[in-house]
């Protein structure tokens, strides 16, 4: 049985250091909502709070309306799967899945029988008499999360369970994992330094910085609808151009500080003369000329095969991320047009969206 989870105004100091910062998080039944930022930001720390394997200063976090604020880990019945897998070395596969449930008082038969059932559902049939130094990674951390679905928590916490393996696998396990949520209905929180991980997994993204929660929401919604500089350079692969700007006077165009930048002209008004930072996502940057043509100096070319980006010999430089191979613009200049409807302006008094304030 899964269960809502709520965060409340919570507050983590380590002596003078302040870990977490009022936080403030609704995890509704059966969601899954990764926590995303840079290294130190808090993400682990806000996991390991939820989990009771730290405590917090003040605030309250309740588990299927419970207040668990002041509980030990054993009596939120909560299962967390680890960066490091965590396994018994000496237990084969099914002796790692079955061991919580001999705890509980399960028969060996019938703890065998639940951790079989399980391994039909993570696609560990086949393993179960082997031993974890005989496993690959992927399969190393589909018996750590076998371990954790076998017991029917009422959440999973999952701590970077992908950093350790290689990048192909990772995409292979993304999906695995979403689909094992998908499957059994769970209430997930994840944790991952990498966004492309938390847009692809997850229902709702909480991207933190320094203990606090800079915006939280559906992922296009980050993607669509930064509330600051930060969110912007952080949720959106390769990251966000920024470019210093000016509003003109009439508060219906903006002037890129770059040599032969267009005048944008923009539906509405924004406040008149002010010095803004410009956001330009390198895959809406179209090749080729048109309405709001932007030529660049190129210097350096990067061809992946599906896709080329280009960055600009300016300052600051400028990414562009096209759909096909740009044959001939190893050197030179190349063109892009830019559609207003898809620029970002922040405020470059404190980085606030223009459209958040």
């Amino acid at each position: 049985m899964t269960a809502q989870i709520e965060i409340e105004n919570i507050d983590k100091h380590y002596g003078a250091y302040h870990a977490l910062k009022n936080v403030d998080v609704r995890i509704p039944q059966g969601q899954f909502v990764a926590l995303v930022g840079p290294s130190g930001c808090g993400k682990s720390t806000l996991l390991r709070t939820i989990a009771g394997l730290e405590t917090i200063t003040s605030g309250k976090i309740r588990i299927a309306g419970k207040d668990v604020s002041a509980a030990p880990p054993r009596a939120r019945d909560l299962a967390m799967v680890f960066q490091s897998y965590a396994l018994y070395p000496h237990k084969t596969v099914a002796g790692n899945m079955m061991y919580a449930l001999r705890l509980k008082g399960m028969t060996r038969k019938q703890a065998r029988a639940r951790a079989e059932e399980i391994a039909q559902i993570t696609g560990l049939d086949g393993l179960m008499d082997r031993y974890p130094r005989e496993l690959s990674g992927g399969q190393r951390q589909r018996v750590a999360m076998g371990r954790a679905i076998v017991r029917e928590p009422q959440a999973f916490l999952f701590d970077e369970p992908l950093s350790n393996l290689d990048a192909a696998l990772r995409v292979h396990m993304r999906a695995e994992i979403r689909k094992l949520h998908d499957r059994i209905g769970a209430t997930s929180v994840y944790v991952t330094h990498d966004q492309i991980e938390a847009m692809t997994m997850a229902d709702h993204v909480v991207v933190m910085r320094a203990g606090v929660i800079e915006q939280q929401g559906a992922p296009l919604d980050l993607y669509d609808h930064p509330v600051n500089r930060f969110v912007a350079g952080f949720i959106g692969s390769p990251a966000m151009n920024f470019i210093p700007g000016q509003i003109a006077a009439d508060g219906r165009h903006v002037v890129l500080d770059l040599p032969g930048a267009p005048r944008l002209t923009f539906d509405g008004r924004r406040p008149a003369d002010e010095p803004v930072t410009v956001g330009l996502r390198p895959e809406h940057l179209v090749p080729g000329a048109g309405d709001n043509m932007l030529t660049l100096p190129v210097a350096v070319v990067e061809r992946t095969g599906s896709s080329s980006y280009v960055l600009s010999d300016t300052t600051p430089p400028v990414m562009i991320a096209a759909s096909d191979r740009l044959q001939g613009v190893e050197r030179g200049d190349i063109q892009v047009t830019i559609k207003p409807s898809l620029v970002h302006l922040f405020s470059q008094t404190d980085d606030l969206a223009l459209s958040a304030r």
